[in-house]
């Protein structure tokens, strides 16, 4: 929540519970209504306490608008030191980079043409990512079709596995590899 949704929901919320009390206290018999006539009454008949109520009375009204109408849910995808947390209504949950990195890796190694692969992520305010890849290849590989297939699918990973929007996938090419030099 953001700080003056806290200060406004405090506010709102005491008030609420002053004129709770008073009115239960009245139904009760504890509070003399005729008590509690003379005090609007005297209230009213000064200018500046009128004002005063009247002040309260608007930001009550403003405020129980806000709360029917206008929703305050904090953003469920944040960037934090190393990592992006991920929240919903049971709790927090914080991804790592490197949890990131590892899943495009795996995603690379999905690919027969691509040999070894290192990731990097970049975490955006928005809650969103852009990765590079940096790989090697071997020579029979169709680099163009090898990058686009790869694109497409870390995106759908990442999508699938964290619900965090890709904004880009570069693909860096490092270098290709002969057949014979690939160790299984």
């Amino acid at each position: 929540m953001k700080i003056l949704d806290r200060i406004s929901l405090a506010l709102f919320s005491t008030i609420i519970l002053v004129l709770s009390i008073v009115l239960c206290l009245l139904i009760f018999g504890w509070l003399d209504l005729q008590t509690m006539n003379l005090f609007m009454q005297t209230l009213l008949q000064d200018n500046l306490s009128c004002n005063i109520a009247l002040g309260i009375a608007a930001i009550c009204i403003l405020l129980a608008i806000k709360c029917i109408f206008f929703e305050s849910t904090p953003d469920n995808k944040t960037t934090s030191g190393d990592g992006i947390v991920l929240q919903n209504d049971n709790g927090k949950l914080v991804v790592s980079r490197n949890t990131i990195q590892n899943l495009v890796v795996s995603a690379v190694k999905e690919f027969e043409t691509a040999t070894d692969a290192m990731a990097s992520v970049r975490m955006n305010k928005e809650g969103t990512i852009d990765i590079d890849v940096t790989m090697y290849v071997l020579s029979n590989a169709v680099i163009k079709d090898l990058s686009t297939n790869l694109q497409v699918k870390v995106k759908e990973i990442i999508k699938n596995s964290l619900d965090i929007e890709v904004n880009a996938v570069n693909v860096r090419v490092k270098d290709v590899t002969p057949k014979e030099n690939v160790h299984e």
